[in-house]
């Protein structure tokens, strides 16, 4: 093989259900998991049921403000408790099988003949608990007994990529609220969609308004292929639309350095984030299946400008159209990856060589 070219993984890495599998029990289920926004659970009892590897994560807002996440299911005979996405409690939460409820602290707290019971402890029959993280407005959560670091891994994910991590804390992210929210479901393997946002060698070729906006991006080198480097809006372009027109005031804390600029960050194993001045972009990617990822996108705006009803759709509409444009990629890939053609792999070229950075990490992962 060229010096210059380095192999990929190979085919069944991305529709082999074994390999599937392995990836949820040692990826999804060990690592720090972006699961949802904490505004989207706004007052106590407010809660949201999320797949997470194999598991079902049921993450509530508690009467005391905080939020908290337990395995949805119940402690009796294993009946899952929650069955809905998303709603809202009064005070508790009741297995529809044999009524077994549990308080918003994960307390059981009745069950039919508990008082003939007296033996049972309460907490220790409660739901099972899962470590939560709140971090730039979402909540992030980790199945694993002992979770890493989340200072190493999440955030370090930022500082590796930024330089530091005070630079993501200009942006205020926290503070924002969302515009818009598109979900995806896509018909490829998450590591696919991942390759894709890390590289843009394709971004000549199928983002023309992209390209547009950003014209450094025509040379195939994505923005986080450099430590610190944020892609420069093209001459003449006033915002990150989908037309180049005018944008929204930049966000209070951008500095001069970050404005006009573009930054991606890949979060391992399922979130992007895209830092323009005025907005932000947040990807959270669910893996259902080795062939099929759901994708929810947040457009993320000031409280002025949600408030007031300004109209976002133009900055929606440049990286809507940049994730549609990608995800059909993706999924032109995807029946490829068990051709015997890509049985043994693909190719990268130079500008996509921190993709087998990528590569290397996931099949570290898979050996543990």
């Amino acid at each position: 093989m060229t010096a210059s070219l380095i192999p990929t993984l190979p085919g069944h890495y991305y529709t082999d259900p074994t390999i599937f599998s392995l990836e949820q029990s040692r990826i999804f289920e060990q690592m720090w998991f972006c699961a949802a926004r904490a505004a989207d659970l706004p007052k106590p009892g407010s809660f949201k049921s999320v797949e997470i590897g194999r598991e079902s994560v049921l993450i509530v807002r508690g009467r005391d403000g905080s939020l908290r996440a337990f395995l949805n299911i119940c402690r009796h005979r294993g009946a899952k408790l929650c069955t809905e996405e998303s709603g809202e409690v009064k005070r508790a939460f009741q297995c529809p099988y044999h009524a077994w409820t549990y308080g918003l602290d994960g307390k059981l707290i009745a069950a039919p003949n508990l008082t003939r019971m007296p033996d049972i402890d309460r907490v220790e029959y409660g739901l099972v608990n899962v470590h939560l993280r709140e971090w730039i407005g979402y909540v992030w959560v980790c199945l694993a007994d002992e979770p890493p670091s989340f200072e190493d891994d999440v955030m370090g994910a930022v500082t590796e990529r930024l330089g530091t991590l005070s630079a993501i804390d200009s942006y205020e992210i926290d503070t924002l609220q969302v515009g818009r929210r598109i979900t995806y479901d896509v018909k490829a393997n998450w590591k696919l969609i991942v390759e894709n946002f890390m590289e843009c060698y394709h971004c000549a070729t199928i983002h023309p308004e992209l390209v547009e906006v950003l014209p450094e991006f025509a040379d195939g080198y994505a923005a986080q292929y450099y430590v610190g480097h944020g892609a420069e809006f093209g001459t003449g372009i006033q915002g990150f639309t989908v037309d180049g027109s005018e944008g929204f005031e930049k966000l209070p804390g951008v500095t001069d350095d970050q404005d006009r600029r573009y930054y991606a960050i890949t979060i391992k194993p399922q979130v992007f984030v895209n830092l323009v001045p005025d907005h932000i972009i947040l990807h959270r990617m669910y893996p259902v299946a080795a062939d099929r990822t759901i994708v929810e996108c947040d457009w993320l705006y000031s409280n002025e400008v949600v408030a007031s009803g300004r109209d976002v759709s133009r900055s929606v509409e440049l990286f809507h159209r940049v994730n549609v444009q990608d995800f059909d990629a993706c999924e032109r890939c995807q029946p490829a990856m068990s051709s015997r053609a890509y049985a043994r792999g693909g190719v990268l070229v130079p500008s996509e060589h921190h993709i087998g950075a990528f590569h290397d990490w996931v099949t570290t992962r898979l050996s543990v």
